[in-house]
């Protein structure tokens, strides 16, 4: 079921099924500012990444003495959060461990999504709680695709990614398959605040920038200044994607993640993947990304 919110600048409706925001309209021009999942291309508009992100080693992993089979990303995103919560500003969902992650994932767990209108910007907190485990370790990030160009009049090289300070980003290479070999390292640009937006930035899937110094990175519309800007600030690892499927692009993806994809030879047990965080009984976790859409 979708859920929508308001306020004077946008409105915000999400679906229950994944937790995950469909659309985000500006209220004052009408014009819709998230990517609108056509099949053809990317079926998803800004889906949940959990209980990992990218892919596991092998495609499984190891878990409480059994071996378990995981697509890309976790099961976030393929499953229906419960409504706990709704305000006129604020939508809170809840994902518990059923039957159905138990057959993934064998924890318990508790994922909480709280989405907050604050202005013209889209508030997403992801909370995690260990209710009973001895350890819950986890991987998390965010996956939005923004609308680009952002009207007809414009391509996609009227655009750029633009940090908010100088920086030489370092990426790490899951090529060609989307696994880690611990090897493959290379500078995307150096010594900029500026990353021009092409059709083939993507040809070779993402680019996964690691330890920015950057506050925010935005897609700016160069000749008016218009921009969709992400909060990054905190997250080890920023990623930004799109599909070859359609070019001219037609959205583009920042993705903040705290943790990365398995390794190429690397170990299938649960316990030795690298994690976003640990946490012991009745502990609990949370991180947010905040959007801004001026546009």
């Amino acid at each position: 079921m979708r859920y929508t919110i308001e306020n004077q600048d946008i409105r915000l409706t999400v679906d229950s099924h994944g937790a995950e925001a469909v659309s985000v309209l500006n209220r004052h021009t009408g014009a819709e500012m998230l990517w609108q999942a056509d099949p053809a291309v990317w079926g998803r508009h800004a889906p949940i990444l959990f209980p990992y992100t990218g892919k596991l080693t092998g495609g499984k992993l190891r878990a409480k003495g059994m071996e378990y089979a995981g697509g890309q990303h976790g099961f976030a995103r393929d499953v229906e959060h419960t409504l706990v919560s709704q305000t006129g500003d604020t939508l809170v969902f809840e994902l518990h461990a059923d039957r159905q992650t138990l057959d993934k994932w064998p924890y318990a767990f508790v994922l909480r999504s709280t989405f907050r209108l604050e202005g013209k910007a889209v508030a997403h907190t992801l909370a995690v709680e260990n209710p009973v485990e001895e350890q819950l370790r986890f991987g998390i990030g965010y996956h939005p695709a923004f609308a680009v160009p952002f009207d007809d009049a414009h391509k996609t090289t009227d655009y750029e990614l633009r940090f908010d300070r100088l920086e030489s980003p370092l990426c790490v290479s899951a090529l060609p398959n989307g696994l880690l070999n611990g090897t493959n390292f290379y500078y995307l640009a150096r010594n900029t605040d500026a990353i021009p937006l092409t059709d083939e930035l993507f040809d070779n899937d993402s680019h996964c920038m690691v330890n920015l110094r950057s506050a925010s990175l935005s897609i700016v519309e160069k000749d008016t200044g218009r921009r969709v800007s992400c909060d990054i600030q905190g997250y080890p690892y920023v990623l930004i994607w799109s599909s070859i499927k359609a070019k001219p692009l037609r959205f583009v993806c920042i993705e903040p993640w705290h943790s990365l994809p398995g390794e190429e030879n690397g170990p299938i047990d649960w316990d030795q993947r690298p994690c976003a965080a640990s946490l012991a009984k009745g502990e609990s976790w949370s991180t947010t990304l905040t959007t801004t859409f001026d546009r």
